[in-house]
């Protein structure tokens, strides 16, 4: 059973989100539902795809937090917290280590893919050679 799911340019996956392990950034991402935004291709992470957010301020600090997220782990850079990078979500389709020009990062794993892993890593890989897509959270 998901809790939520993620479309990316209309693919729909279902997951769920790791209460126990992040308890504020589930309930926080929550209140952001239905999150409609871009999604683009990593450039110094591996596979995986992100959300830039900007400047906007989570006002969550780190739990739960992982430089290496497995394939369909989605995780969330709080940027303010160390100033080095902006606010971001990150969904990981291969071997990646989160990292930005500044170097390596940690983001909270919030969120998990846990089927259709193989169609995640299709989808995200066209991001790569065609472009941004929609992306959109919603309750499922």
């Amino acid at each position: 059973m998901a809790d939520i799911t993620l479309a990316i340019g209309g693919e729909v996956f279902r997951a769920r989100f790791e209460d126990a392990a992040a308890p504020q950034t589930c309930a926080l991402f929550r209140s952001l539902l239905p999150y409609r935004d871009r999604i683009i291709h990593v450039r110094w992470s591996g596979e995986a795809c992100w959300i830039p957010m900007g400047e906007r301020h989570l006002s969550i600090g780190h739990e739960n937090a992982t430089s290496y997220p497995a394939p369909g782990h989605v995780i969330v850079h709080p940027g303010h917290v160390t100033g080095v990078s902006e606010t971001e979500i990150l969904v990981a389709y291969g071997p990646c280590c989160f990292a930005s020009k500044a170097g390596q990062l940690a983001g909270n794993h919030f969120l998990t893919i846990h089927e259709d892993l193989d169609r995640l890593a299709a989808v995200c890989r066209s991001v790569l050679w065609n472009g941004a897509k929609e992306v959109v959270f919603q309750a499922a």
